[in-house]
């Protein structure tokens, strides 16, 4: 795999796309990030070089459907749309208008197909299945550690607009559900159907910590410092304020963040 022709042609694919769309610059840089992300995650587990290439080409195009979930819906809700996850296994293993689909264009070979199809279409969801073998359970997980870091880190640098559909003031004087609170205290990631208000989802993205598969990915997490950043984000909401700090002094006790 020539890494330089992979990221060239993810430019080429993206620039068929508005580049004025706020969404459509935020997610190529996340997904350049997430790249990168990937690539220091399989070093860090000490693979070898045509694993840590293929680790960072997940990251590459793990989010290929988002630009289309955008052009065809105007959002990034997969609840509102489609599963943008599936959208994006789809855009790349689809025959393409010249019979070709579009996954030669990263990785001319098909070595790799099901393996990358897998870790595409299941990036997102909020469990793997269980029946992966052991190796496209490492390259999933490491991809999911990877997109879960940069979500935080979007999370502190993008506008609330941007990520969430909502004002800075409906973020602020948001309530958050005890279901929620509840799944961050048993340390697990919050399940979608039971995200009610914003301050749920930014409490969403807080979760994705207890589920990182590697002291590696957490490392990194407390190097970026955007987890404590968003956990100290004051409300208007008296019961909401409380919450979050209860929930910020557990996070720095049990994880160092």
């Amino acid at each position: 795999m020539e890494k330089d022709c992979a990221q060239r042609a993810f430019m080429e694919y993206v620039a068929a796309y508005d580049a004025n769309n706020p969404r459509i610059a935020l997610k190529t840089h996340h997904t350049l990030r997430v790249a990168q992300l990937c690539q220091r995650i399989a070093e860090g587990l000490e693979m070898d070089q045509a694993d840590v290439d293929l680790a960072w080409l997940l990251g590459l195009l793990h989010d290929i459907g988002r630009f289309e979930q955008v052009r065809r819906y105007d959002t990034f809700s997969d609840a509102r749309s489609v599963s943008h996850a599936q959208l994006g296994a789809t855009v790349l293993f689809e025959p393409g208008d010249n019979g070709t689909p579009l996954i030669r264009s990263f990785e001319p070979s098909g070595t790799h197909d099901k393996l990358i199809r897998s870790a595409v279409a299941l990036h997102s969801d909020y469990r793997l299945p269980t029946d992966l073998d052991e190796q496209t359970t490492r390259f999933c997980n490491i991809l999911r550690d990877a997109d879960k870091i940069d979500i935080i880190r979007v999370n502190r640098i993008c506008p609330i607009e941007d990520i969430y559909g909502v004002s800075s003031k409906q973020m602020r004087t948001s309530e958050v559900s005890p279901a929620c609170v509840e799944c961050f205290y048993q340390h697990r990631c919050i399940p979608r159907d039971i995200r009610v208000h914003p301050a749920d989802i930014l409490l969403s993205h807080i979760c994705f910590a207890w589920e990182l598969c590697f002291p590696v990915s957490l490392q990194i997490l407390r190097e970026q410092g955007y987890l404590a950043q968003m956990l100290s984000q004051t409300w208007d909401m008296p019961q909401t304020q409380r919450a979050f700090d209860g929930m910020a002094q557990h996070m720095a006790c049990e994880l160092g963040v």
